[in-house]
């Protein structure tokens, strides 16, 4: 039995002897391998693991983009699919007329009909089920034209009433919802936007494609905008609208700005001349607020009106014709308040109510703005190398 006992002992030591040498081999093995790889690496800038580490990497990165690719485009086509029906085309109609064209070659004269046929001029989106569409103000310009606004599935409605808003580029267009289901967007908060935040903007771009979709993200916010032009006597200082890269075209105004959750962040407004994917839109809070006045009493607040055409001076201009910085009053309108205060052609406004005009962004047109209709100011004005006090009551503007 002592024999056995020994015999198993002995078994026992030679497969522990076994097992170590087993494991001194894998080690070294181990050891050489990395060490080869490393001399690979230093002599000839070869790396076997990358390969298969990188694969790895990659198939996790790669992953990753797809999923937010597809997160992304998940999100737009579901804003896409549930405001579009809320987005409306606004069309002008202008009146039919006969004119009559020459034809030099041969022929005599020839007439044609031109006008009475609707034609796409701008965006606007549904904000009650009773009919009430927002707009740009410039969309809708021209007084004298008649307006039809078209919806998606093709259903067409007469414009019934055009209330402009003086103070903002906005204009509020009602129509009949009878006959059809009109669906209100959701209007959002433009108080805490964040620059960076992914936006999606619908309407008809170029005037003629319907619907069109572009996203993008808020590339600036408190941006100032200057609309019109003062040498047409019409000067619109924008505040605090918002930048945006989305694509934004001419017929584009008036359609929404959405965020990721499909609510109305802002109004597609304008874009940048002379720039790339630099357009711009109004706050949907502005809009909020001139909306409240007008389901409040039918209409918008008015807006101060003093009566001049001007042209800003700067620096430059001013010291080579060698008069002062202001604003130069191109025409005073018949029986404005500027016509009551004594102000005349080539007279330059250097302050208007104490506040010195050269240190407004927005110019006299900013100054203006802050008063109210019925306000008493006073105008500071250059002639001839004198400086004149003047004053005037501001009466209310009217389109």
């Amino acid at each position: 039995m002592g024999d056995e006992i020994t015999q198993k002992v002995e078994e026992k030591s030679k497969l522990t002897s076994k097992g170590i040498a087993i494991g001194i081999a894998i080690v070294i093995l181990l050891l050489s391998s990395a060490l080869g790889g490393a001399i690979a690496d230093r002599l000839f800038v070869i790396k076997p693991l990358d390969y298969f580490v990188k694969r790895a990497e990659n198939s996790a990165t790669g992953g990753a983009l797809q999923q937010r690719v597809l997160n992304e485009e998940s999100v737009v086509i579901e804003v896409a699919d549930r405001v579009s029906p809320s987005v409306v085309t606004v069309a002008i109609v202008e009146p039919q007329r006969r004119i009559l064209e020459f034809n030099p070659f041969g022929g005599g004269f020839q007439s044609r009909i031109e006008g009475g046929e609707p034609q796409d001029i701008g965006s606007g989106f549904i904000v009650s089920s009773d009919g009430l569409v927002i707009t740009n103000k410039h969309v809708v310009s021209d007084t004298g034209a008649e307006y039809e606004v078209i919806t998606k599935d093709g259903k067409e409605y007469k414009v019934q009433t055009v209330s402009r808003d003086p103070s903002n580029d906005l204009a509020v267009l009602k129509i009949d919802p009878a006959g059809g289901n009109l669906t209100p967007v959701e209007l959002g908060d433009s108080g805490n936007l964040k620059v960076g935040q992914f936006v999606v903007a619908i309407g008809t771009a170029l005037g003629e494609f319907r619907h069109t979709v572009t996203t993008g993200v808020i590339s600036g916010l408190g941006r100032g905008i200057t609309a019109g032009s003062s040498f047409e006597g019409f000067v619109e200082r924008l505040d605090d609208v918002i930048q945006t890269d989305a694509a934004i075209n001419p017929g584009n105004s008036g359609g929404p700005l959405l965020n990721s959750g499909g609510q109305v962040i802002g109004v597609n407004v304008a874009v940048a001349q002379g720039a790339e994917n630099i357009g711009f839109a109004i706050p949907i809070n502005i809009v909020k607020d001139a909306l409240n006045e007008f389901n409040r009493s039918g209409s918008f607040a008015s807006k101060p009106f003093l009566g001049v055409q001007y042209q800003m001076v700067d620096e430059e201009t001013a010291i080579l014709n060698k008069v002062v910085q202001g604003a130069y009053v191109v025409e005073v309108i018949e029986g404005s308040p500027a016509e009551s205060a004594g102000i005349e052609p080539g007279d330059i406004i250097t302050k208007f109510d104490g506040e010195d005009v050269r240190d407004t962004n927005g110019g006299l047109a900013d100054l203006i703005s802050k008063k109210k209709p019925g306000q008493s100011v006073s105008i500071e004005v250059w002639r001839d190398g004198e400086t004149l006090q003047l004053s005037t009551n501001l009466s209310e503007f009217s389109e």
